[in-house]
């Protein structure tokens, strides 16, 4: 069966634009993924986008998983509660163009609904602009959660492109 899916591009180009999400109790902590673990990024893979049609990493090797998240390029963050794993984002910097893609971000389901996701996208567009960059960008779609759309509007965010896909 074929699937027609909107899929929408969305950048933000100063953190002067950035409405920040709430930020959590002080139970919560985010950090960089250091030393980098390739089995927490396809935990957060798989586990959050099994709901979302996450597919194409489905079939990675543990080499392709290694080489990805070894890629200087390429940072993870984690969000914890206490000692509990809530969520994640993974920036793919592209410094000879300034900028910035949120390649993967979620939160999982037992955390959802929670005003999280405003408060790890805020994060997310805050590490990208650290690094000296003019532009932060992200796609998302129809499969993904509801307010995924929503939330990156609300941070600030802008769509530049719309496409339907057929999957």
């Amino acid at each position: 069966m074929i699937e027609e899916v909107k899929r929408n591009y969305l950048e933000i180009n100063s953190l002067q634009d950035l409405h920040e999400g709430t930020e959590p109790t002080e139970d919560y902590s985010l950090n960089l993924l250091d030393p980098i673990n390739f089995q927490l990024n396809k935990f957060f893979y798989k586990n959050i986008g099994q709901n979302h049609k996450w597919v194409d990493r489905l079939a990675w090797t543990e080499s392709q998983w290694i080489d990805y998240v070894s890629n200087d390029k390429v940072q993870t963050y984690i969000l914890k509660y206490k000692d509990d794993l809530v969520g994640f984002f993974e920036l793919i910097f592209h410094f000879e163009k300034k900028e910035v893609e949120i390649a993967y971000f979620g939160i999982l389901e037992e955390f959802r609904n929670k005003k999280l996701g405003s408060y790890l996208l805020s994060q997310a567009i805050k590490k990208s602009f650290s690094q000296n960059i003019d532009r932060v960008w992200v796609h998302t779609c129809s499969l993904d959660h509801k307010n995924a759309l929503n939330n990156y509007i609300a941070r600030g965010m802008k769509i530049f492109k719309t496409e339907i896909i057929k999957i």
